[in-house]
C-alpha cells in the first residue's frame, strides 16, 4: 500500500519509492494525493504543459471491503487552472493496489503518442500512434483489451478525440461505462500524448485481524445488500432524481430558465428501467450494480428489419445535462446524445450545460448559424449531435472558444448572466436552493459532491434557511468528512453505511488505529491541505462569480437572494483563512 510508483513519460523512466510517511499520516487516497501534488507541481505550470502531474491514488480499504471502489485523480484542471480532482470506479481501483501501488505519479510529456502497460513490477512504454485518431473510445478498449495481458484483473483507461484534440473538460474513460469525468482530465492525457494505461496485478493482501475483519466486513456486506441504505442505487440508480427533482421544481431545465421539464417522465430512471433497461454492472468488489445500461436499438438505413444495439450508461447528471438542460424528452434522442459524447470521451456535464449556454446565446442573436453550423433549438438532437462533434473537431473558432469552457466562451460572445459554470466548472444537476449552489461555489471540486448541498436544501424544503454562517459551517463540516471518505476511498453511495465509527473499527482490522475523534480531525485537516493548495494556485473566493441566472429562476419554490449569498461567501472566506493560520 506504501508503494508509489513514478512514471517520467519525457525520459520513458518509472521507479518505485517507499512513502509509508505519507500513508501514516495521510490514511490514503485524496489526503495521500494531494501531497504527492503538492510534491511535485509547479505553480505557475500551464495545465497542458509537461510540468503537470496526474496523480492516481487508492485508499486502505480497498480491495478489503465493499464498495471501496474508487479510484482518486489529483491534476491542473485545464478548464479552471487550478485544482483537478475526479473520482473512478469501475476496476481502476483493484487494479491498482493488486498491482502493489497505493498511488501512481505521472510526469511529463511524451514526444510521440503512447499507452502504458503497468504490471509484474514494470512499466511498459507501448507505440500508441495506430491508436490516436480513433474516433471510438470503445474501440480503443477492445483494441486493448485484445492486445494485452491481465483479462478479468486489469483496468483500460483512455481518452477519446475530445482528449486528443485537448477539449478542456475531456474526461478518461475506464471500463467503458465509468469515467474520470469532471475538470479536464482527458485534455491532460492528451497533452502529454497518453492515450491510455493498462493497469493490472496479482498481489495478495494480507489483514492484521482476521477475525475483526470478518466481522465487519459482514456487516458492512449485509448493511449493503439486505438494509435500504442501497436498495435506490440497485433498483434504479441516481437517475431516480428525475421524477423526484421535477416534481419539487429543481430540475434544471434549458439553460435554468426553468426548474422542470414537460415530459420529464420519458427521460426518468423509472421510464428507462421499465422500457430500456438492458443490464446493470457492477464496480469491481461492490454488490449493488448501481451501473444501469440501456438497450438503444436504432435501424439500420434501408433495413427496416434490422437494428443496431448499443448499450448506453445514464445516470442522472448526465441525463440533466443533455436532456432536460437542452429540452429533451426523447427517450432515444437523449440516450444517442450520451452515446456520442461516451464515444467522443467528452464530460456530459459540461458538454451539455455548454450546448444550453450556445442554443439560448443562438436565440438572442450573440451568435448565428455562421458560428455554430447548424440550428440550436431546444429539443433538437440533431442539431446537438452535430454540435458535440464540431466542439470536439473545433471545426470553427466558435467550436475552438466553446470547448474551452462556457466561462471563457461567455466572456468573448457575452451571456455571462446566464452561463452556469461555477469556480470555472459547469453547473451540476441540481437547483434546489442555497445549500447546492454555495456547494458549487465553494466546493474544493465545485461539484454537488463537495457538501451534498442539495440534500440539504431538500431537508429544509417549506423551512426558513439557517443564517449564512449555520449554513457555511454545516456545509464545511460535510465536506471535511468526505475528504476520510476519498481517502479510504469508498463510493460516496455507500456514505451511509461507513459512518465514522465503523470505519474505525474497519481500519482497526487492518492494524490502522484511528477513533471517530481522530478520523473527524484528519478529515478537516485533508480539507485545508486542498484549500491550501487551492489558494496557492491562485483561487480566490472574493473573485468567484455569481451567474444571474440563479437569481432570476425559482428554484423549489424559492427566489435566491444576491446578498444572502454574498454574505455565505464573505463568511466562508473568512472561515478559510481561520483554518489556514492553525497550520
Amino acid at each position: 500500500m506504501w508503494n508509489v510508483l513514478y512514471v517520467d513519460l519525457s525520459k520513458r523512466d518509472f521507479w518505485v519509492e517507499d512513502r509509508q510517511d505519507l500513508f501514516d499520516r495521510w490514511l490514503g487516497g485524496i489526503g495521500v494525493a494531494i501531497q504527492l501534488f503538492r510534491e511535485e507541481i509547479k505553480l505557475d505550470a500551464d495545465p497542458l504543459s509537461p510540468d503537470n502531474v496526474v496523480v492516481f491514488a487508492v485508499g486502505p480499504l480497498t480491495c478489503l471491503y465493499p464498495m471501496a471502489s474508487k479510484t482518486v485523480a489529483i491534476f491542473k484542471s485545464p478548464l479552471t487552472g487550478n485544482l483537478g480532482e475526479s473520482h473512478a470506479g469501475g476496476r481502476s481501483a483493484v487494479a491498482i493496489r493488486m498491482a502493489g501501488y497505493g498511488a501512481i505519479v505521472i510526469k511529463g510529456a511524451s514526444d510521440m503518442p503512447v499507452y502504458l502497460t503497468i504490471g509484474d513490477g514494470t512499466v511498459r512504454f507501448r507505440d500508441a500512434s495506430t491508436l490516436w485518431g480513433i474516433r471510438s473510445t470503445v474501440t480503443v478498449g477492445r483494441i486493448l483489451r485484445e492486445r494485452e495481458y491481465g483479462r478479468g484483473l486489469r483496468t483500460i483507461m483512455r481518452i477519446g478525440r475530445a482528449g486528443e484534440n485537448l477539449v478542456r473538460y475531456a474526461c478518461v474513460v475506464t471500463e467503458t461505462y465509468r469515467h474520470f469525468g469532471r475538470l479536464g482530465l482527458g485534455a491532460v492525457f492528451g497533452s502529454k500524448k497518453l492515450k491510455a494505461l493498462v493497469i493490472y496485478g496479482r498481489e495478495s493482501i494480507p489483514v492484521k485481524e482476521p477475525r475483526l475483519y470478518r466481522k465487519v466486513y459482514d456487516e458492512i456486506y449485509d448493511l449493503a445488500v439486505k438494509s435500504e441504505l442501497m436498495k435506490k442505487y440497485h433498483d434504479i440508480g441516481t437517475s431516480m432524481n428525475v421524477n423526484m427533482l421535477n416534481a419539487i421544481k429543481g430540475l434544471p431545465t434549458m439553460n435554468l430558465r426553468y426548474s422542470s421539464l414537460d415530459k420529464a417522465e420519458l427521460i426518468s430512471g423509472e421510464y428507462l428501467a421499465e422500457n430500456r433497461l438492458g443490464r446493470r454492472v457492477a464496480c469491481s468488489h461492490c454488490p449493488i450494480a448501481c451501473i444501469h445500461l440501456a438497450a438503444l436499438r436504432e435501424p439500420y438505413e434501408g433495413e427496416p428489419y434490422f437494428y443496431k444495439t448499443t448499450y448506453v450508461s445514464y445516470d442522472y447528471e448526465p441525463i440533466y445535462a443533455l436532456g432536460s438542460m437542452l429540452g429533451i424528452s426523447d427517450t432515444d434522442g437523449m440516450l444517442r446524445l450520451l452515446d456520442s459524447v461516451e464515444i467522443y470521451g467528452l464530460d456530459a456535464m459540461s458538454t451539455g450545460v455548454a450546448l444550453a449556454w450556445a442554443t439560448e446565446a443562438y436565440e438572442k442573436g450573440l451568435i448565428t448559424v455562421n458560428d455554430t453550423l447548424v440550428e440550436l433549438r431546444w429539443g433538437y438532437v440533431e442539431g446537438y449531435l452535430q454540435a458535440v462533434r464540431y466542439i470536439v473537431d473545433q471545426v470553427n473558432q466558435f467550436y475552438r472558444d466553446l470547448s474551452l469552457g462556457v466561462d471563457h466562451a461567455s466572456r468573448i460572445y457575452g451571456g455571462e448572466d446566464y452561463a452556469l459554470a461555477f469556480g470555472g466548472n459547469e453547473m451540476p444537476g441540481y437547483s434546489t436552493g442555497y445549500g447546492a449552489y454555495l456547494t458549487y461555489l465553494t466546493g474544493a471540486r465545485h461539484s454537488h459532491l463537495d457538501s451534498a448541498g442539495y440534500s440539504l436544501d431538500e431537508k429544509l424544503l417549506g423551512k426558513e434557511y439557517p443564517p449564512p454562517e449555520h449554513l457555511i459551517d454545516r456545509l464545511v463540516e460535510e465536506e471535511a468528512w468526505r475528504q476520510i471518505l476519498s481517502s479510504l476511498v469508498v463510493c460516496f453511495f455507500a456514505r451511509g453505511i461507513y459512518i465514522a465509527d465503523r470505519v474505525a473499527e474497519a481500519l482497526k482490522a487492518l492494524g490502522i488505529n484511528h477513533t471517530r475523534d481522530t478520523l473527524i480531525d484528519l478529515g478537516f485537516k485533508i480539507y485545508r491541505e486542498k484549500y491550501k493548495v487551492k489558494l496557492d494556485l491562485g483561487f480566490r473566493i472574493d473573485s468567484l462569480r455569481i451567474p444571474r441566472r440563479i437569481l432570476e429562476t425559482e428554484c423549489c419554490g424559492r427566489s435566491m437572494d444576491e446578498t444572502y449569498l454574498k454574505a455565505a461567501l464573505k463568511y466562508f472566506e473568512e472561515k478559510v483563512k481561520g483554518m489556514l493560520s492553525e497550520t
